[in-house]
């Protein structure tokens, strides 16, 4: 027997705020919109196609934006890594840093990644770069 992750949920304060913040991070698009919950994902997966999809094997999973009372009060025990996949680490960074991102001191002086927060203050790295001339494997 096999799962799949097929959503991720995010509590906060501003759905939408998050969502639209997030989207524009993860090139994802809004799938559903609610006052206090939205849902993200990749672009024109129809039902059908999806469930196909996660039955062979793992797929990019959704996120959800859920409105909680409660305000963020420690570090993450879970958190999002990306890997820039068009472009340098250092570019990334900057075009997160436009959509409302900040940058964090909290890697190691020698890592290879960067802590960052999103609008709420949630933890996530953007690690090294994929990107054709930036990573290979040889």
């Amino acid at each position: 027997m096999t799962s799949r992750i097929t959503e991720i949920s995010v509590d906060c304060a501003d759905p939408a705020a998050l969502a639209r913040f997030w989207a524009a991070a993860l090139d994802y698009v809004v799938l559903d919109e609610e006052p206090d919950l939205v849902e993200i994902g990749p672009a024109g997966r129809s039902d059908e196609r999806l469930l196909a999809d996660v039955r062979s094997g793992p797929v990019a999973p959704t996120v959800f934006f859920a409105r909680v009372p409660e305000d963020k009060a420690v570090k993450n025990r879970l958190h999002l890594d990306l890997s820039p996949i068009d472009t340098d680490r250092d570019s990334e960074i900057a075009r997160l840093e436009a959509l409302g991102a900040r940058r964090t001191d909290l890697a190691p002086p020698d890592a290879t990644w960067v802590v960052m927060l999103d609008p709420e203050g949630n933890e996530f790295c953007v690690l090294r770069s994929l990107a054709p001339g930036e990573f290979s494997l040889g």
